[in-house]
């Protein structure tokens, strides 16, 4: 008799011991029918916290937001540092990365990214008294702000004898760069002009052409085929009933270029 009470014992230990582990191992707060987002609330026009509501706002909210309702889901929208935004889509702590975020090889390595949502170039941000710095060859041996991990910075590293200093958010390039801190700011340029004709308004101004246009795609984790080809099916929807050009006109003012619609 004993022996069968130590083997029932052991049966019970085993079957929670079971239960314990398949607990530990799924996500039980994980809602399939809700996309984990997370995006930088820095980079106005493309997200921001509204200071009214207090709510996250943007090209980007609203571009994530009209994709999940096409494809029948909705979107939780966690605000993380640029830098960030990759690691926690490779802890599967979010589920998808949208922050003005350019495609790139090195960052392919590492995700799998939409088709192109917007495409952007990377521009100049000076104050207003600066006449010495009016294009990139006038860079060498200045003192650049960027934010961590973003093209900017990328950029920036390939400047001969730049003093670059990076900045968590691009909020903070911006202030020192009010502050004398640095001569300039490299950024997206439609999250400078945004800035130079709001905060930075009668400080700051644009300057010299573009650095080469590259696009923009949605981020999620390396090999999540299903999940990219929901972002696609969605992304391509808007495009074609005219959501999308509704959102970049009323981000941008104007209508979206012909190659983004593609």
């Amino acid at each position: 008799m004993k022996f069968k009470k130590i083997a029932a014992l052991l049966g019970a230990f085993t079957i929670v011991g079971s239960l314990f582990i398949a607990g530990c191992g799924s996500n039980t707060t994980h809602n399939d029918k809700v996309w984990r987002v997370g995006t930088d609330a820095t980079y106005a026009p493309f997200g921001f916290k509204d200071k009214d509501s207090g709510k996250l706002a943007g090209f980007d909210i609203d571009i994530i937001n009209a994709i999940a309702k096409e494809e029948g889901l909705e979107v939780d929208i966690q605000n993380l540092n640029f830098d960030a935004l990759l690691p926690a889509l490779q802890s599967s702590t979010i589920d998808i990365a949208i922050s003005d975020m350019t495609i790139s090889e090195e960052r392919a390595k590492s995700v799998d990214f939409s088709k192109p949502y917007y495409i952007a170039g990377n521009g100049l941000v000076v104050n207003l008294d600066n006449t010495t710095i009016n294009s990139f060859k006038d860079l060498e041996g200045k003192k650049i702000g960027v934010s961590i991990g973003s093209t900017g910075a990328e950029i920036a590293s390939k400047i001969p004898n730049a003093d670059v200093r990076q900045f968590n958010i691009i909020v903070d390039a911006f202030l020192e760069l009010e502050n004398k801190g640095v001569d300039v700011v490299i950024n997206d340029t439609p999250v400078n002009e945004y800035y130079v004709n709001g905060k930075g308004k009668g400080i700051a101004k644009v300057t010299g052409e573009d650095y080469d246009a590259a696009p923009l795609g949605i981020a999620v984790k390396k090999g999540n085929t299903e999940l990219l080809k929901k972002v696609n099916d969605g992304l391509t929807k808007i495009k074609e009933n005219g959501k999308y050009a509704g959102i970049y006109k009323k981000w941008f003012g104007k209508e979206p270029p012909a190659e983004v619609l593609k």
